[in-house]
This record gives structure tokens, C-alpha cells and sequence, in this order.
């Protein structure tokens, strides 16, 4: 990476669980970036987090942030019906652009998107937290090691409460639990596959009538892919949800499984907590060969994974990334076309969830 370059002045935009990270992540890096601004209609975490970094100038709102600072990187992590629209102004403003996951509500917007951070020659990021993770990795090729067809099972429900269950409904004002944190599954799946998706279904259920309506807080989708793979992911959100069996990652092959399993125990924190959504502790793989006598030949292997990065460090490592990006000019059409393609899949199930109908994903 070139040095001795000038730093990167970066427009923190949210100061929620994400957005703290991040801010920490430049903070950290502070050779290159330096943080010029905190954006949040709150002041509480906001001004804290300020306070934090050293004493940064706070705002409000996004306009007046963004005409007083004139960053060079605008780093989004709202809630998502904003995300597009920041992006927009952010990018033909001539800034490089950060965002959470998910890039846009539609597909539409999603690409709007993408074709603007590549007419206007800016790097473009999308917050794929798992794509930085060492032991997620590990899982994805090890997974790919299993033949084909593959069979991936992956959930991720929260029993949240207080400010989670506040923060959930916000986030379900725009889209469900399997849209927001499904295109992170998806994408794994995606990358253990190789594969083409075809179609997907779904199902929902609506458990709480604190949802505004046609909102949903529990759905499970299912996911074909063209080399014969299949794949499903389940989300529940809420204080009526179990903590029995809420992390489920595991992937089975011709040739055995893999799955990721907390050998630790329960978390202390409970199903809600954010750093518990990227920790794996170990992944167990299991081969199916067998002898003469059709006994297992091969001990399952546990591949020890308690060194992993936390969620702070992850996120600096998404910021390495970027930074890499512009520092490097590295061509990001793929990265910016994987997210595009994941979230038309999961925002195909919710269709599917809303229509009780598969959709074909080919047309």
C-alpha cells in the first residue's frame, strides 16, 4: 500500500452498534483516515462516541454534515431506507462511499448505485462483515472441499428486548428479519456454491403486533442453485423468540459436513448481541468414508477458531479494505455485483414469503 499519502477525511453517517465500530476502525487507522464528522439524529451515542475519538465534530443531519466537511469517504450506517439516498449524494458529490448492508431497498436502486460509483470513478464498499472473517472463510472452504451437491442450513434468530427489540422494529419499519440479515447468508451460500441461484420460496410469520402492518418477524427461505445445491436461512426477531437452536450453520456434502459449534457454551449476552452473530469458537468436520465393515474410518476434526478477530477488529479490517481499495485502485466490480446479486435473492423471498409462491430468479 502506498505511504505517506495525505489522509482520508471520512463522514461517519449513524452512531448505532455499526457505526461506532467503523468510527473506531478510522480511529485506529488513523494515518490514513481522520474523522472529520459524526452524524446521528441522537445525541447520546453520538456525542459519547465523540467524545471517544478525541472531540469530532457532530451533526444532525446528513446535508449539513456533508457541505461543512466535504469528506473524501462517506461512511453509511443507517437505517436502511436511507442507505440509497446517502449513497447518491454522496457519490456524485465525488466521495468514496462505505454502506452497511443492504446497499438499497430495491434491486433497482441497488444497481443505480453501482453504475453511479463506476461513472463517477469512486470505490464503493458494501459491509459484508463475513468476507473479512478468518474462520467464516474457513468455512466456506472447507464447504466447497465437500463435493456437490452441497445442502447449506443457516439461522439466525435473536430474542431481543429494551433497546434490541426497539432497534429491530426500527429496522423492520423498512424491510424483514430475512431480507437485512439474510443477504449475509445468502452470499455465503453463493460462494460455497460457485453456482447460479434458480429460484427461491419462503415463509413467514407474523408474531408480535407491535409490527407495523404487513410487517412480518419470523420467515425462513430456500434457496435452489443450478448445480443441484440447496440452501436455507431462518430469521426470527423478538422477546417471544427461543434462544434454543438460534445459531445454526452447517453444510453437508458427498463427502461429509461441516458445521460451526460453540463448544463454550450458551453466550452470556444472549441471541440479541452483535458479536455473537460472526463468532464461530470451532468448526467440526465430519468425512463419510468408511471401511469393510461400513464404519467411519476418519475422527470428525475440530478446527479451533477461539482466536478469531471480535467485531471491532472485523470492522477494521472492512476499513483496511476500503482503504486498499482507494489507496490501490482495486477493481471492486465483483465485490459491488455479489451484493447486488444477494440481496435480489432475498428480497425475491420476501416476495415469495408476502406472495406464498416460488420465484424464479432466471427471468
Amino acid at each position: 500500500m502506498k505511504r505517506g499519502m495525505d489522509r482520508l477525511d471520512v463522514l461517519v453517517v449513524g452512531c448505532g452498534n455499526m457505526g461506532t465500530s467503523h468510527a473506531r476502525a478510522y480511529h485506529r487507522l488513523s494515518e490514513d483516515f481522520r474523522v472529520v464528522g459524526l452524524v446521528a439524529r441522537g445525541a447520546g451515542s453520538r456525542d459519547r462516541l465523540a467524545a471517544e475519538l478525541g472531540g469530532v465534530p457532530t451533526f444532525s443531519d446528513f446535508e449539513t454534515a456533508y457541505r461543512a466537511t466535504q469528506p473524501q469517504v462517506v461512511s453509511i450506517n443507517t437505517y436502511p431506507e436511507t442507505h440509497a439516498a446517502i449513497a447518491r449524494r454522496a457519490l456524485t458529490g465525488g466521495s468514496h462511499v462505505f454502506c452497511e448492508k443492504p446497499l438499497a431497498e430495491t434491486v433497482e436502486e441497488a444497481a443505480e448505485i453501482a453504475a453511479l460509483a463506476r461513472e463517477q470513478g469512486r470505490k464503493l464498499v458494501v459491509g459484508y462483515i463475513l468476507r473479512v472473517h478468518p474462520a467464516w472463510q474457513k468455512f466456506i472452504e472447507v464447504a466447497r472441499g465437500l463435493g456437490k451437491p452441497l445442502v447449506m442450513r443457516m439461522n439466525l434468530n435473536q430474542q431481543s428486548r429494551g433497546k434490541d427489540w426497539s432497534t429491530h422494529k426500527a429496522l423492520m419499519d423498512s424491510m424483514s428479519p430475512i431480507v437485512d440479515c439474510g443477504v449475509h447468508y445468502v452470499d455465503v451460500m453463493c460462494q460455497m456454491t460457485g453456482s447460479k441461484p434458480l429460484r427461491v420460496s419462503a415463509i413467514q410469520a407474523r408474531l408480535s403486533d407491535e409490527l407495523k402492518p404487513g410487517m412480518y418477524n419470523y420467515g425462513q427461505l430456500q434457496v435452489t442453485f443450478a448445480d443441484g445445491s440447496v440452501g436455507w436461512y431462518e430469521a426470527g426477531w423478538g422477546p417471544m423468540m427461543s434462544e434454543t437452536a438460534y445459531f445454526v450453520k452447517d453444510v453437508v456434502g458427498p463427502k461429509g459436513c461441516v458445521s460451526i459449534v460453540d463448544r463454550q457454551g450458551e453466550r452470556k449476552d444472549g441471541s440479541a448481541d452483535v458479536g455473537s452473530h460472526t463468532a464461530t469458537n470451532s468448526l467440526r468436520v465430519h468425512w463419510q468414508d468408511r471401511d469393510a465393515d461400513d464404519q467411519f474410518v476418519r475422527a470428525d476434526e475440530w478446527i479451533d477458531t477461539t482466536d478469531e478477530p471480535d467485531h471491532d477488529e472485523l470492522c477494521l479490517r472492512e476499513q483496511q479494505y476500503l482503504l486498499r481499495a482507494i489507496r490501490e485502485d482495486l477493481d471492486l466490480e465483483q465485490h459491488v455485483a455479489d451484493a447486488v446479486s444477494s440481496l435480489r435473492i432475498v428480497l425475491a423471498a420476501d416476495r415469495s414469503a408476502r406472495e406464498g409462491r416460488t420465484i424464479d430468479l432466471e427471468g
